[in-house]
């Protein structure tokens, strides 16, 4: 679907100026020697420096050397209005003016230089990220250690008492038959082999039981 062209009074009036803008610089250039071309090229050059320096003032926060640029070039168009509106001679123009004229593609090249390849400082109006706060430290729990209190250590019986005469029993442990004759042969065996009396570890080795059986097992031997 075709879009339809809305003329807007501001883009007109842009056009009249550009035009007639274009136009004084060029019969300027031409009045200062500069015929064919050359002419037309110095209207376009300080069009595109207006340009350049406008651009680098709506997109880049540090615009000082953009309206530096942008303050020359307005001059360099404002200066051809004035001049080409009756208030020079153009067929005689001073030496200075040829001279500004002359030198002007250098100056304009310079200032298009600096314009793309100044670097650039962050908008102030944008925030920096700010770094990351480490998390404050949880305060540790007020706990109270309570020390349980310990048993007195029972002391050793006196060697005249009867708990130190009394020999250690063997915890009572029911002991099959069977498995008592077949320890007895073993012990035996062992005694014949050996000529000493079997003890229970060797004894709950060869028979393959448990500590406590061996011991009443081997109690029950002697």
């Amino acid at each position: 679907m075709p879009r339809t062209l809305r003329l807007d009074a501001v883009l007109i009036q842009a056009v009249i100026a550009g035009a007639l803008s274009f136009s004084h610089l060029h019969d300027l250039a031409e009045a200062a020697g500069q015929d064919g071309w050359k002419a037309w090229a110095y209207p376009i050059s300080v069009d595109l420096l207006l340009v350049a320096a406008w651009r680098r003032m709506r997109t880049h926060a540090d615009n000082r050397a953009a309206w530096y640029w942008f303050v020359i070039a307005l001059a360099a168009s404002l200066g051809a209005n004035i001049a080409t509106a009756g208030l020079l001679d153009l067929a005689n123009v001073p030496a200075w003016l040829r001279i500004l004229v002359a030198g002007w593609p250098a100056l304009a090249f310079l200032g298009g230089t600096l314009l793309a390849h100044t670097p650039t400082t962050p908008d102030p109006a944008t925030p920096a990220a700010a770094p990351l706060a480490a998390p404050d430290p949880e305060p540790a729990p007020d706990v109270t250690v309570e020390r349980a209190p310990e048993p007195a250590p029972e002391l050793p019986a006196a060697p005249d008492s009867p708990a130190a005469a009394a020999p250690a029993t063997v915890p009572a442990v029911a002991v099959p038959p069977a498995l008592l004759d077949h320890a007895r042969k073993v012990a035996d065996t062992h005694h014949a082999t050996t000529g000493a009396r079997i003890d229970s570890a060797t004894l709950r080795a060869r028979l393959g039981v448990p500590a406590p059986l061996a011991d009443a097992i081997n109690a029950q031997l002697a």
